[in-house]
């Protein structure tokens, strides 16, 4: 399955690029799960090959998930991959394209279920529209933090 957004944010690229890989601020977007960084990197900006495992409570039930930051260009894109998790696989590109003081940020997350067709069953169902939420309010908060000025 493949979730697109775009968000437009009114504050320089390079900011948008550190705030997009900020773990903290990734905690702080995702407190409602519980989630936390618990081995890797666990706070700061991630950085080129560098992992980091999270522990969340998603649907019901706690996940631990490892992603490895596996492309970065700075400032203009990085892409991080699971390496362990409940999912089959996951690829999240981040893209950040400045237009003049401004950022638009694009992500490009694609993910496979496993259980084969029962997997895409229940990502047409519930997963897909979960996952995509979980990003608009990550994207949400990296906008109000790139905006304002902390």
């Amino acid at each position: 399955m493949i979730i697109e957004l775009a968000t437009h944010i009114n504050a320089p690229v390079e900011r948008c690029f550190d705030l997009a890989r900020s773990i903290d601020l990734h905690m702080e977007s995702t407190k409602q799960t519980g989630e936390k960084a618990i081995a890797g990197r666990t706070s700061g900006l991630i950085e080129l090959g560098e992992t980091v495992t999270w522990r969340a409570k998603h649907l019901g039930v706690w996940q631990t998930l490892t992603s490895k930051v596996t492309e970065l260009e700075y400032p203009n894109y990085f892409t991080d991959e699971m390496v362990e998790g409940a999912f089959k696989s996951i690829r999240h590109q981040h893209l950040f394209y400045a237009i003049n003081d401004q950022t638009v940020m694009k992500d490009i997350f694609v993910f496979e279920s496993t259980y084969g067709m029962l997997g895409e069953l229940a990502n047409f169902l519930f997963l897909g529209w979960y996952m995509e939420n979980l990003l608009k309010k990550r994207n949400r908060v990296i906008k109000k933090a790139g905006e304002s000025d902390r």
